[in-house]
C-alpha cells in the first residue's frame, strides 16, 4: 500500500482547507509561465513574501518580462534591478541560467537542479508548479511541518527529503506543494502555531507540543565590522569601486579602508546577514594608494547597481 492509502485522509483534509485557505491571489500562482514562476521562487529565497510583492517582483518583470529579456542585458542591469533585494548572488546565478540557457528553462527538476543557483528544492517547485512534474520540495515551511508531523527535533537532509517523500501527494502535486507552503507560513509557525485548525493535526505526532520541534538553533554573535568609507571628488565626479567579492559580487561601493585621515562627516550602520557594518563616513583628499577607482558624476551613480549603505551614502552625502 502506498502513502495515498496511508494519509488519504488528511490529503483531503489538506486539499479542502487549501482550496478555502491557500493564497490563491500570489501572482506566480495564476501563471504556468516557468520564468516567472523561477523569479518568485529565486526572489522568495532569504525575503518574505511581503517584501518581493510590494518592491521587487512586478517592477523586476516589468523591466525584463521573459527570461530572453535576462539573458540579453548586462549584468549590471540585472544586478541594478535587484538593488535592495540583497543576496544579490541569487541576482548573479540568475543572470548566469539565462545565459546558459538561452533564455529558455529546461522542463524537468533533474535539469534544472544543474543551472546556478538552482537548489533541490527550488527545481523541483519549477518543476512542478510550471511543468506538472509531481515531486515534493523541501522549503523553510515545509522542513518545519515534517519535523512535527514525524515529531523530529533533528534530521539530515537525507532523512528529511524522506520524510517528505513518505507523506507527499502525487496524485494532487501542485496543491499539494502549495497547500503545504501556506500551511507552514500561516498555522504551522515558528512560533505560536495554531493545532486547532490545521489539517494534518490527526496525524501529526509532534502536535501537543509543536514548538519542541524542530531543535531550536543555537544564535549565533553578530560580528560587527567597522571600516571608514571615503568620498574623493575630481571635478564633480565621485570616486566609486567595483566589488570583485563573493559579496556584493557586480556592485559599486564608494571605497573602504581600515584607517585613513580625513574631515569626518558622518556615521552610517547597515545591517547584512552575518554581520554589521559600522561606518565613519570621511572626505578626503586623495585615495589611499592601490585603491583603483572610476569617477562617476552622482546622476551617472544613481543608475548604477550599489550596495545598501552605498545608497545611504549617495542620498545624505553626494551633491
Amino acid at each position: 500500500m502506498g502513502s495515498r492509502s496511508k494519509y488519504a485522509a488528511i490529503h483531503d483534509a489538506l486539499h479542502r482547507w487549501y482550496l478555502e485557505h491557500g493564497r490563491h491571489d500570489l501572482p506566480w500562482r495564476q501563471t504556468r509561465d516557468p520564468y516567472k514562476i523561477y523569479l518568485s521562487e529565486i526572489m522568495l529565497q532569504q525575503t518574505q513574501v511581503a517584501t518581493v510583492l510590494e518592491r521587487f517582483y512586478f517592477p523586476f518583470l516589468e523591466r525584463f518580462p521573459t527570461l530572453k529579456h535576462v539573458a540579453d542585458a548586462s549584468e549590471e542591469a540585472v544586478l541594478k534591478a535587484w538593488e535592495g533585494l540583497g543576496y544579490y548572488s541569487r541576482a548573479r546565478n540568475l543572470y548566469q541560467t539565462a545565459k546558459l540557457t538561452g533564455g529558455e528553462l529546461p522542463r524537468s527538476a533533474e535539469e534544472l537542479e544543474r543551472l546556478p543557483g538552482i537548489g533541490r528544492s527550488t527545481a523541483r517547485a519549477i518543476a512542478c508548479f510550471a511543468y506538472g512534474e509531481p515531486l515534493p520540495i523541501l522549503d523553510a515551511n515545509v522542513r518545519r511541518i515534517l519535523y512535527r508531523f514525524f515529531r523530529r527535533r533533528k534530521a539530515t537532509e537525507r532523512e528529511l527529503w524522506s520524510m517528505a517523500e513518505r507523506l507527499f501527494e502525487r496524485e494532487r502535486a501542485y496543491d499539494y506543494n502549495q497547500a503545504m507552503m501556506d500551511l507552514g507560513a500561516t498555522l504551522c509557525t515558528p512560533k505560536g502555531p495554531d493545532c486547532a485548525r490545521c489539517p494534518l493535526a490527526a496525524e501529526c505526532r509532534g502536535g501537543e507540543r509543536p514548538e519542541r520541534y524542530p531543535e531550536p538553533k543555537k544564535r549565533q554573535k553578530v560580528p560587527v565590522r567597522k571600516r571608514q568609507i571615503l568620498l574623493h571628488t575630481q571635478n564633480g565626479r565621485w570616486a566609486l569601486v567595483r566589488s570583485g567579492r563573493r559579496f556584493h559580487g557586480g556592485l559599486w561601493h564608494f571605497p573602504q579602508t581600515r584607517e585613513a585621515g580625513g574631515e569626518t562627516l558622518g556615521q552610517e550602520r547597515q545591517r547584512y546577514s552575518h554581520f554589521t557594518l559600522e561606518a565613519e563616513v570621511l572626505r578626503v583628499s586623495r585615495l589611499p594608494a592601490g585603491v583603483e577607482a572610476e569617477y562617476f558624476t552622482p546622476e551617472e551613480i544613481g543608475a548604477l547597481p550599489l550596495g545598501g549603505i552605498d545608497r545611504k551614502i549617495l542620498s545624505v552625502y553626494v551633491r
